[in-house]
């Protein structure tokens, strides 16, 4: 009896929910109000600066530069971790396709659709680290703070885009198999 317990709480309504629909937007919406953890304010704003004194250090890139060395450390993953961390990620992923798409449990397939996007901004994410990681070793006293952050800039701009595109794909993709599977 247990099993089929499971199987019915993975074949819930949750397309035609509003609570999915309520979970997807606020999932992808608090995704992008941080990059690595650093409020988008402060990204803005060093931007701004960048852009009306190049070359220039100001109180908003060395706020930037603070705030990413103070984050971007969080982000290290060791090898051994980051073995583990792509087989459960792989595992899960693969189970909750599995049952979502070839046996056709609802929930299953509404969270997949919900993980599998998220997984790659993660990754994206991880690698974004790694990449200020460099321009933060670069970034020493007496060399200008301006470089650097322009430099973290540009990939934190790149992030954000990749970032927003994938979780526009991610909701219309949402969108149109959860239409699909309403109406069949």
């Amino acid at each position: 009896m247990f099993p089929f317990q499971i199987a019915s709480i993975l074949d819930a309504r949750s397309f035609a929910s509003p609570w999915f629909w309520l979970v997807l937007v606020s999932v992808w919406t608090l995704a992008g109000r941080a990059v690595l953890g650093v409020p988008v304010e402060v990204i803005s704003a060093a931007s701004r600066s960048l852009r009306i004194a190049p070359g220039q250090e100001s109180a908003q890139t060395l706020a930037l530069l603070d705030w990413l060395s103070l984050h971007v450390p969080r982000w290290r993953i060791t090898r051994w971790g980051g073995s583990v961390l792509v087989g459960l990620t792989g595992f899960g992923l693969s189970v909750l396709g599995v049952l979502g798409f070839g046996f056709g449990f609802e929930m299953a397939r509404a969270l997949s659709l919900l993980a599998v996007p998220f997984a790659i901004l993660i990754l994206l994410r991880l690698r974004l680290a790694r990449q200020l990681e460099v321009v933060l070793t670069t970034a020493r006293p007496g060399k200008p703070a301006a470089d650097a952050a322009a430099r973290a800039l540009q990939h934190i701009n790149r992030y954000r885009i990749l970032q927003t595109l994938i979780s526009a794909l991610a909701m219309v993709v949402t969108a149109m198999v959860a239409a699909v599977w309403i109406l069949t």
